[in-house]
């Protein structure tokens, strides 16, 4: 979720005599997407598998969806198979940096159980407001919410989820409280919002946008630096809370063991359908999200910086997923 910079980097270059090092798999390769069909991270997994098959001598890419626990399913099950380039994981916080923290007795090490390949996407989260809250600004809500300590809820889709974070880290860094009010899913945590049953939310920008342009709610503040073009206007949160840097991520990992060549092969190819402009444009317009690219080392050092960012706040909050 944390985002340091954004480098679509060029596709590695690498020589040829690289990718005889490894077998390429002659049987089909999957793709394990650890949450359910329809989701942000289903529709950036069919935008890469559509295009796949362009890049690998005419391999298809094929979804498999293994849902729940926060990923971790997906997860567990992906660290078991063969380290030999045939399976692949669609990567997420839970399943790939904090899942243990949220989840104690997860039965495999989401940091060391995979090879970080490509960090593909950052995704912006929104604080967003009931339209009847009348503090307009992040510098009103603060200060409102400084003046009656607990008086204000918020909404998430899930204890230890991105939208539970994200608002628990923006409560720390601006030293307030709010009453936590955890939903099933991020479709039962906008609804509540919209009934009044909460006055705040923390979910990513592709999921509030709707309900945002057709006034149901108010955007406060965008996540990421520098905000985002698909809501112009509203500023980042960095504005008034220096640091403040965080999104939902998304990335390429295989089962840990993997030889080197086979990485930087599907590095090279995962860049490649990312550089595509087209790809690019769906990601930004559908999902508001930023490509990043870059190497696999990259992506490990993201990875770990998020452990250390969520680390403390899961922590300190005693926060436990249900």
């Amino acid at each position: 979720m944390i985002h340091r910079r954004n480098l679509l980097a060029a596709p590695m270059a690498l020589a040829a005599p690289a990718f005889a090092q490894a077998a390429w798999p002659q049987q089909q390769i999957r793709l394990i997407v650890p949450f359910g069909p329809g989701g942000a991270i289903d529709t950036l997994s069919r935008t890469m598998a559509a295009r796949f098959a362009e890049f690998a001598n005419g391999q298809n890419l094929v979804i498999e969806n293994r849902a729940g626990a926060g990923g971790t399913i997906g997860g567990a099950y992906a660290a078991q198979q063969r380290p030999d380039g045939s399976t692949l994981m669609m990567a997420d916080v839970g399943a790939n940096a904090i899942g243990r923290l949220l989840y104690p007795a997860l039965a495999y090490d989401p940091v060391t159980a995979f090879t970080p390949i490509i960090h593909l996407v950052n995704l912006p989260g929104c604080l967003i407001a009931h339209p009847d809250v009348p503090q307009q600004t992040m510098a009103e809500i603060i200060a409102a919410a400084r003046a009656r300590p607990d008086g204000f809820t918020f909404s998430s889709a899930g204890t230890g989820n991105g939208s539970h974070l994200f608002m628990e880290l923006f409560l720390k860094r601006a030293g307030i409280r709010m009453v936590h009010v955890p939903y099933r899913s991020g479709a039962e945590m906008v609804t509540a919002l919209i009934r009044g049953d909460a006055q705040f939310g923390f979910p990513t920008v592709s999921s509030a946008l709707a309900m945002i342009r057709e006034g149901r709610a108010k955007a406060v503040a965008i996540s990421l630096p520098g905000g985002t073009p698909v809501l112009p206007g509203v500023p980042a949160v960095d504005t008034v809370l220096p640091g403040f840097n965080v999104a939902v991520w998304h990335g390429i990992v295989a089962p840990a063991g993997i030889e080197r060549s086979m990485v930087e092969r599907i590095n090279e190819i995962f860049g490649k359908i990312a550089a595509l402009p087209e790809v690019r444009e769906r990601i930004a317009a559908g999902q508001a999200g930023r490509v990043v690219g870059g190497t696999p080392a990259d992506f490990a050092a993201h990875i770990r910086r998020e452990v250390e960012t969520w680390g403390p706040i899961i922590r300190e909050g005693n926060i436990r997923a249900e």
